[in-house]
């Protein structure tokens, strides 16, 4: 029994000297990282979101602020321009990701329709020319994230196509809940674009931190 005692005190003291190591190096690794300026960007992590909202619709129509596909590595920003003018709507692509004007706001029955500029080029200066890059590669089912100031709006794929520039007609239901994202297939071409539809999941609240 003396034994057995002696050896269990040993084991505790060794993990003790152990978690006394452990918590001096992650300090010293972490200074070490912030002198360095190579900690992670708190602006680029995922919203936390809570439990979904159930019965608490928003009083009035949200605005999309960023958009998340984890499964693409998509995560961009959106910008809510107030005309359909062609230069307005150019110079809003230049930030990120955009939310037609007369499309549907979140929270409200209709299609939200977003899009983005996507380029294949090596070497790209203004990362905005990637926002939707590798929209193609979505798969039916996965999860689409709109977020709002305080809420996430979660949708699930429904289809993603290749759709004529000049002939095909993207459709936008008025009935239902609906998300549709859209680029161009090769930046700077005009000739086939990426169409993917999404139908919505449901709503949750954001987590304060």
């Amino acid at each position: 029994m003396a034994t057995t005692h002696k050896h269990t005190v040993e084991k505790q003291g060794g993990f003790g000297a152990f978690s006394v190591t452990f918590v001096l190096l992650f300090v010293l690794v972490y200074g070490f990282l912030a002198v360095v300026d190579a900690l992670p960007d708190p602006s680029h992590t995922k919203p936390v979101a809570k439990a979904p909202v159930v019965g608490t619709t928003p009083t009035s129509p949200e605005l999309p602020v960023r958009i998340i596909a984890s499964t693409i590595s998509l995560d961009v920003s959106v910008a809510n321009p107030m005309s359909t003018n062609v230069d307005t709507l150019d110079a809003a692509l230049l930030k990120g990701a955009v939310r037609y004007p007369t499309s549907a706001r979140l929270g409200v029955e209709g299609t939200v329709l977003i899009f983005g500029h996507s380029s294949y080029l090596p070497i790209v200066h203004n990362q905005a020319y990637k926002a939707f890059d590798g929209i193609q590669n979505l798969k039916v089912g996965e999860t689409i994230s709109v977020y709002s100031s305080g809420r996430e709006y979660r949708y699930s794929v429904t289809s993603v196509k290749v759709a004529d520039a000049t002939s095909d007609v993207v459709e936008l239901p008025t009935k239902g809940k609906h998300l549709v994202l859209v680029t161009c297939d090769s930046f700077s071409k005009k000739t086939n674009r990426f169409v993917v539809t999404a139908d919505f999941v449901g709503t949750y609240s954001l987590a304060s931190n």
